[in-house]
């Protein structure tokens, strides 16, 4: 019986797995006078089953950009694993660009501002061709956000403003607002990054949350929400505070407080939880 039991586990270990494909495309934008980058993971057996799939829009931070998921948070590693073991449902996954790291010379950001309507690029002309492009979404039902920091705050922020288009929103160490402590530093030159520093505070989630008619919140509480930020992180208190006015306002959500700092180690790690939570919010 020891025989056949390792002889098994033998076996298991030279299948080789069932990995997904990521594919690298691009976007010419009316709204931006530019042509956007983003990267697609299309999950194993796509082009022959011809079936629709349900989308995550998953989305970088400041200073990062379309590559970030897959380059430093593997995310086709930990997506195949997922979906392999059946805690993930096949899938496609979206990583649209919204930014670089020459954070003054170079538009960053997920809100309109003053030279750069991402919002408006977002809703009205990627997320309808990519996702006929890509037989994936078309629903709210097939269809989720989340991303980190910068994108987190995003993913957020497209939640509570779209609650129709989205079934779940999964948000790592959001950035929320920027009025005080470390966010709100003194800035000297009206650059790229004080725009997108200024679309934070217009866009802030919670001055949302606090201002919403109980319309706006019945509509919110048909997403699923998470938010998942490390107990070091200089972001932790903004969720917090984010988590506990939903609760104030009878929004469900869940929290986890991890231990871990703003970096990649803790968003890899959020993504194993990510796209399982994904998964058991979609719905046809």
């Amino acid at each position: 019986m020891k025989k056949i039991a390792l002889a098994s586990l033998l076996l298991l270990a030279v299948l080789p797995l069932k990995a997904g494909k990521i594919v690298t495309d691009s976007l010419y934008s009316s709204i931006l006078s530019e042509t956007v980058k983003y990267n697609v993971y299309l999950p194993d057996g796509f082009a022959d089953s011809g079936k629709t799939y349900p989308v995550v829009y998953l989305l970088h931070g400041l200073s990062g950009d379309y590559t970030d998921w897959v380059k430093r948070g593997s995310m086709k590693l930990v997506a195949d694993e997922l979906i392999g073991t059946g805690e993930a449902v096949p899938m496609v996954i979206i990583m649209p660009n919204a930014g670089g790291p020459d954070v003054h010379n170079t538009w960053n950001g997920y809100f309109n501002m003053p030279g750069w309507n991402y919002e408006d690029f977002f809703f009205r002309e990627l997320l309808p061709s990519a996702e006929k492009k890509y037989r994936c979404g078309g629903s709210k039902g097939l269809r989720a956000i989340m991303g980190l920091s910068m994108g987190g705050g995003g993913s957020v922020v497209y939640s509570q403003r779209h609650p129709n288009l989205f079934s779940s929103c999964y948000a790592m160490s959001a950035w929320l607002d920027n009025k005080e402590g470390e966010l709100r530093r003194k800035v000297d030159t009206v650059d790229k990054l004080y725009y997108v520093r200024e679309s934070v505070i217009e866009h802030s989630a919670l001055d949302f949350l606090r201002d919403a008619s109980e319309e706006t919140l019945e509509e919110m509480r048909s997403v699923a929400w998470f938010i998942d930020c490390g107990d070091d992180d200089f972001l932790v208190k903004l969720n917090m505070d984010f988590h506990l006015l939903m609760k104030e306002k009878k929004v469900h959500s869940e929290l986890r407080i991890r231990n871990g700092v703003h970096n990649w180690e803790y968003w890899h790690l959020a993504l194993r939880l990510a796209l399982p939570f994904a998964s058991r919010n979609y719905s046809r």
